[in-house]
């Protein structure tokens, strides 16, 4: 069983694979670990790599050059190489990417706000003793 992008469960985990999958990718670009920081970050203003490493802190060059290779291929941020000595690169946010980073904001000031409810429900799940599977249950 599987949730589909519009909400409802479906019989087969395949919907979220071949059929789904150009929209997962997407998904998946969009909500991935360094994805979400430079989403959020781009909302602020533009900026150099340099900056934006800065900025996201802790991700590695390779991660963050990855990560923005990305968003550009799916149309969420811009790259501006301008032709100077030194070369100059400006990363910013498109309109669709502006739109992907506010749902993204959105979803994470959300965490933050409930972030109390999520230590008090895993503090009672990690306090639930500890039960084996049933056999023939699927996990």
């Amino acid at each position: 069983m599987a949730v589909s992008a519009w909400g409802g469960v479906t019989g087969s985990n395949d919907d979220l694979g071949e059929g789904m999958c150009p929209h997962r990718r997407v998904l998946e670009h969009v909500t991935s670990r360094w994805g979400v920081l430079v989403l959020i970050a781009l909302l602020e203003r533009s900026y150099r790599f340099s900056e934006l490493r800065r900025a996201i802190g802790r991700v590695s060059e390779k991660m963050l050059t990855q990560t923005l290779q990305t968003l550009e291929r799916d149309g969420l941020v811009h790259r501006d190489a301008k032709p100077v000595i030194p070369p100059r690169v400006d990363y910013s946010l498109t309109d669709l990417g502006r739109e992907a980073a506010e749902q993204v904001r959105a979803l994470a000031l959300w965490t933050e706000r409930r972030m109390d409810d999520v230590h008090k429900a895993r503090e009672a799940y990690d306090s639930r003793p500890v039960t084996p599977p049933s056999r023939g249950s699927r996990s």
